[in-house]
């Protein structure tokens, strides 16, 4: 069954850490864990909820989960048609991530104006917000090649995180200083995908 979920930078940075393969888990607060069944859905917690919040950004995830262990969950239904939901308790969480077949996938992304970021705090991004982390990016690939590699393969997560927010926003001389941050990446993490990719 192919599920989506809507996240915020934390949650997507510890998904990150797992190699795409795990959602975290819940906090003592939070007692169920929310996959929703349709891309629309989720698109509309990422821009209304998750970009609107004050880390500023959200992304929407898709990944697939056995038939047989999806389906010893109900679907809920919790507002109009498209708002479908399943509801695994926090203790079953685990269980569910053993469940998933091949990697967790980015395959939108919405940013609220405020959106700061993972800021470094290694080598020439450091203390740096998302935004000008490209800018800074833009300068490096501009005198030095090898420099450009080290800082994308060094911040490599907020690399992963900043992306489809580059995407985004760059123009002119950016646009070709986010490609080759994507080859750059290809080349060092050719098993995780960045940006946003078809569901």
């Amino acid at each position: 069954m192919r599920l989506y979920r809507p996240v915020g930078l934390a949650e997507l940075l510890l998904i990150y850490r797992s190699g795409m393969r795990r959602f975290p888990p819940r906090l003592p607060e939070q007692p169920i864990f929310y996959p929703v069944l349709n891309e629309p859905y989720a698109r509309q917690i990422s821009q209304h909820w998750n970009a609107a919040s004050p880390e500023g950004a959200g992304y929407v995830m898709a990944f697939d989960v056995e038939d047989a262990h999806a389906a010893s969950f109900e679907v809920q239904q919790v507002g109009a048609r498209m708002h479908q939901e399943l509801w695994v308790p926090a203790e079953a969480l685990d269980a569910f991530n053993n469940h998933i077949q091949g990697l967790i996938r980015v395959t939108a992304a919405d940013f609220g104006p405020h959106f700061t970021g993972k800021v470094p705090e290694a080598f020439s991004l450091r203390r740096q917000n998302a935004r000008t982390q490209l800018q800074t990016l833009i300068g490096i690939h501009g005198y030095n090649g090898m420099d450009f590699h080290g800082e994308v393969t060094a911040n490599h997560e907020a690399v992963f995180a900043h992306f489809p927010y580059w995407e985004q926003i760059a123009t002119g001389n950016g646009t070709q200083v986010v490609e080759a941050i994507r080859k750059v990446w290809s080349e060092a993490f050719p098993e995780t995908p960045l940006g946003c990719q078809p569901a």
